[in-house]
């Protein structure tokens, strides 16, 4: 099993991404941002995703943004395949896009927000701590993206304020992450 660097020759693998999104979106009933092919190309090709692959076949996968004109870094995306899934691959890519997101953007804050327990758990482990909403960016694009979410109405109800969502961050000036 390879968690790497998403690269050029990986877009190959964006419709599986977006279809295994969207699909564990239906499984769990709960808010995830559903993402296009052409969307998740776009992350890879700027060099902002990790992926792994298990002799050529997609296993998982995460990206990061940047929110804020540089202030905030959000990951987003992780995705398992079923296949893959209950074996610890979801920390090791969280791991890999976090390392990758200090490499990159070294004095950002780091955040996500997430309905799942073993997101939030891996968050925790890595150093993020839960907060409210108004700590998170308030670039109106990132909130863009909760829209293909079905709690969105709950976020616009509350004017961004919470959500079914829980908001985690990592701030690299109060904690620092040791590999």
């Amino acid at each position: 099993m390879q968690i790497i660097l998403a690269k050029a020759k990986h877009i190959k693998y964006s419709k599986t991404i977006s279809s295994h999104i969207d699909q564990a979106a239906k499984v769990r009933g709960t808010g995830i941002a559903r993402r296009t092919p052409e969307y998740i190309s776009k992350k890879i090709e700027n060099g902002n995703a990790v992926i792994a692959i298990d002799n050529n076949i997609f296993a998982g996968f995460c990206y990061i943004e940047v929110w804020g004109h540089g202030k905030y870094v959000a990951h987003s995306g992780l995705i398992v395949s079923p296949r893959y899934r209950k074996q610890g691959l979801a920390k090791k890519i969280k791991k890999k896009v976090f390392e990758l997101s200090l490499k990159k953007y070294p004095n950002s804050k780091v955040f996500g927000i997430t309905t799942g327990m073993a997101v939030m758990k891996i968050n925790y482990e890595l150093g993020y701590k839960p907060v409210h909403f108004s700590e998170l960016t308030d670039d109106p694009d990132f909130w863009k993206g909760c829209q293909t979410c079905k709690n969105y109405d709950v976020l616009t109800r509350t004017n961004r304020t919470m959500c079914l969502c829980t908001g985690m961050l990592y701030d690299p000036k109060n904690k620092k992450y040791e590999k």
